[in-house]
């Protein structure tokens, strides 16, 4: 929905009738209908599109800054540009400022009850006129994230075939094998920095979505400008679609994807190499590729794969278990313990579980815990209950073996919680209520402040609500969520639970990979960013219920957390712009996208009077003489 580069300059801006330019005959009469265009005519442009940042004065003619959302100024041009651009007549007598307009948008987006409708007028905003988009997203972060992003974006995916309009992403299809880079070369935007790509398999916790999935990575995107200031023409979203194996799709006539099953094994993964190739023969090595949403058995192999040799990370498993980690941080100031007296329980062993495990063995090393015991602290559940050496049922694939302990098997979870005790309890399953008001009371009874965080999205997925959490631990509880929940009431005082969002964590991360130049991002960059989280919130956070600052400062915790970012970048060599930045704030203020409105006129200056010197007479010069015309004859 939210990031695209001005497509329409690439088709719909040509020119669909060329001009009458063709030479008459030698002799023949220059009349009209004499001039005939022949079918071979080259196209010609209308009006130049806008890539990059760059503006091109000479290209861009006075009807771009109408019909470009770069450039679009709507009632803000002055008089004097629209009458310098050519447009004037164009639009009513009204001038506005970005500040009336912002005030138009509020109105107009508060019209709608539906959070759909909201999805949808923004969507057409951004197509209308993009800094005012990314400013109102920006100003406005605590009201429309919910609807850019988690839980409305889910339902923007799953009615992506009725709503799609236009390109907003790259679609590369499985039958695009041996040509990635060919469509690659197809968006027409020569300066990508940031790449977010998802397969659709594991939208959220709605399942497999296919190609209907473009909504999660340009959502991801658009939160990297408003958050961030990343600028919008460096970000790419991408679909890879390898078909999808949801029944209900694939029987869909809206469905706008391969309609096919999925790839998979060999085929899909060299299908996915050439992709990674085609990104850096494109954009270069330093293209940071943010891997979103792919199934459980790909994510952790691809992030494994890939993580040293190209500019990436996997959001679901480093960036859910950076903001996950911060929480736990912010909790030490409530409960006065350290990591090292915490006992976890994950309810969940897929790839957001599995990163929050790995990032809080590690945060524990930090603080001075052996690694073995680091890993015995943490006790891990699938689908096939508690993971054991000594069970019979399920597997204990990839990372999971690291968490299985050898104790007798359990299935139930009331039970786990009954006999581990555990301090912390964390749900990545999307398995809707299984926190349970039994669970939650157990969890009261073994704790003075059990630590509980639901964080399974959209809402409909999370393990317990906030109010189910509070009501069932005599408000006792330190509560977080992966989705929004309404403030909760017990007695006089007002709880207002926070929401353990990735958008904390990826927009910094982002602004700091990109800027340096980055080679490889180390799981310590996510630890950094979990730290520069947690300091980031008050006391008066912590005492309205809420693990995290307001949504509204998450553009300085973004700063905040790049400045790490790049702290770390240069101290292990990972940077490659150079020299090193002193002030390094500032370095990356400079290179923030801005949000307000720019002069539409080209920039003039005076030039000095020309001083006055006296030239010598002008004496043609004969090309030929006489001698050279007798020689030619």
């Amino acid at each position: 929905m939210f990031s695209r580069p001005s497509l329409c300059g690439t088709v719909g801006k040509l020119c669909r009738c060329g001009t009458s330019a063709t030479a008459t005959a030698a002799g023949a009469p220059s009349t009209a209908a004499a001039t005939v265009i022949p079918a071979t005519a080259p196209v010609v442009r209308r009006y130049q599109e806008v890539s990059g940042d760059i503006i091109t004065p000479g290209q861009v003619r006075g009807i771009d800054h109408i019909r470009d959302p770069r450039l679009n100024k709507g009632l803000a041009f002055t008089l004097e540009e629209r009458q310098t651009l050519g447009i004037h007549g164009l639009q009513p007598a009204r001038f506005k400022t970005q500040e009336e307009q912002l005030q138009l948008c509020k109105i107009a987006v508060n019209r709608y009850t539906e959070p759909l409708n909201k999805y949808l007028y923004l969507s057409d905003l951004y197509d209308r006129n993009e800094r005012l988009f990314f400013r109102f997203l920006s100003e406005n972060i605590e009201d429309l994230m919910p609807i850019v992003y988690t839980p409305t974006v889910g339902l923007a995916c799953q009615r992506f075939g009725l709503i799609y309009r236009r390109p907003h992403g790259l679609f590369v299809t499985f039958n695009d094998r041996g040509h990635v880079f060919d469509v690659m070369k197809n968006w027409p935007e020569p300066d990508v920095r940031a790449i977010c790509v998802t397969d659709g398999e594991r939208i959220l916790g709605l399942g497999d979505l296919g190609a209907c999935g473009m909504g999660i990575p340009v959502g991801k995107l658009a939160l990297y400008t408003a958050l961030a200031g990343i600028k919008p023409h460096q970000c790419l979203p991408i679909v890879v679609d390898v078909g999808t194996n949801n029944i209900d799709l694939l029987e869909d006539p809206l469905y706008v994807g391969l309609r096919q099953k999925r790839v998979v094994g060999r085929e899909y993964d060299d299908f996915i190499d050439e992709f990674m190739e085609a990104v850096v023969r494109r954009y270069g090595q330093n293209t940071l590729i943010q891997f979103e949403d792919f199934g459980n058995h790909n994510a952790f192999r691809f992030l494994d794969k890939y993580r040293n040799t190209y500019c990436t990370f996997n959001d679901d498993i480093q960036g859910t278990a950076a903001v996950a980690v911060a929480g736990l941080y912010a909790s030490k100031r409530i409960t006065g313990k350290s990591f090292k007296d915490y006992t976890f329980l994950f309810a969940g062993a897929g790839e957001a579980a599995i990163g929050i495990a790995d990032l809080t063995v590690k945060a524990m090393v930090s603080e001075g815990v052996p690694i073995e015991e680091a890993y015995n602290k943490i006790y891990m559940v699938d689908i096939d209950g508690l993971l054991t050496t000594t069970r019979k049922v399920g597997s204990l694939e990839g990372h999971k073996v690291n968490y299985a302990k050898n104790i007798e098997p359990m299935t139930d979870l009331s039970e786990i919680v009954s006999t581990i005790k555990p301090s912390v309890l964390i749900g990545a399953s999307a398995a809707a209520g299984i926190f349970t008001p039994q669970i939650l009371r157990t969890m009261a009874d073994n704790n003075e402040r059990p630590v509980v965080f639901a964080l399974s999205n959209p809402t409909s997925k999370a393990e317990c609500t906030a109010e189910d959490a509070y009501q069932n631990t005599d408000a006792r509880v330190i509560f977080s969520s992966g989705s929004p929940f309404p403030p909760v009431k017990m007695g006089d005082k007002t709880y207002y639970p926070g929401q353990g969002n990735n958008a904390y964590i990826f927009p910094g991360v982002g602004l700091g990979v990109i800027c340096t130049g980055t080679h490889h991002i180390p799981d310590e960059m996510f630890l950094i960013a979990a730290q520069e989280l947690a300091n980031f919130v008050e006391p008066a956070d912590i005492e309205r219920g809420s693990l995290y600052p307001p949504l509204s400062s998450i553009r300085d915790v973004s700063m905040n957390i790049a400045i790490g970012v790049t702290k770390c970048a240069y101290d292990k060599g990972l940077a490659s712009t150079y020299p090193e930045p002193q002030d390094k704030r500032k370095w990356l203020e400079n290179q923030l996208y801005n949000f307000n409105y720019e002069s539409s006129m080209p920039v003039t200056w005076a030039w000095p009077r020309m001083p006055y010197i006296k030239t010598r007479e002008l004496v043609p010069t004969k090309l030929y003489g006489k001698q050279k015309k007798e020689e030619i004859m």
